[in-house]
Parts: C-alpha cells; sequence; structure tokens
C-alpha cells in the first residue's frame, strides 16, 4: 500500500504543477480564454484535493 501512497502522492504533485501552469497563463489571457483557464486550474485543484485524500486513507492505513 506505502507504493501505491507514493504514487497518488506523486500524481497530486502533477496536478498541482498543472494547475499552477494554468493560472500562469490565465494571468497573460484575457476574455473566454482566461475564463476557460481559471475553470481548467479549478477543476485539477479539485482533483487534486480528492487524489491526496485517497493518498492520506492509505498512508492511514499502515497506522491500524
Amino acid at each position: 500500500m506505502d507504493e501505491l501512497a507514493a504514487r497518488l502522492d506523486a500524481i497530486a504533485e502533477e496536478l498541482a504543477d498543472h494547475a499552477l501552469d494554468r493560472l500562469r497563463e490565465a494571468s497573460d489571457a484575457g476574455g473566454e480564454d482566461r475564463d476557460r483557464l481559471v475553470a481548467e486550474e479549478r477543476r485539477l485543484t479539485r482533483a487534486r484535493r480528492a487524489v491526496e485524500k485517497a493518498a492520506a486513507l492509505l498512508h492511514n492505513a499502515r497506522h491500524d
């Protein structure tokens, strides 16, 4: 389970990197492009949080 939790941690980190990229792109964009990029950032952030919760469950499972 530790290996799977570590993989999820890496995925969460990758999602965070992509979310930051979208924010950077949104700051340079305007109009509809900006709205689309901000929406993508929010979706990526929600996905990251879900993956972090899954990883936490697996990390905690080894203490049970």
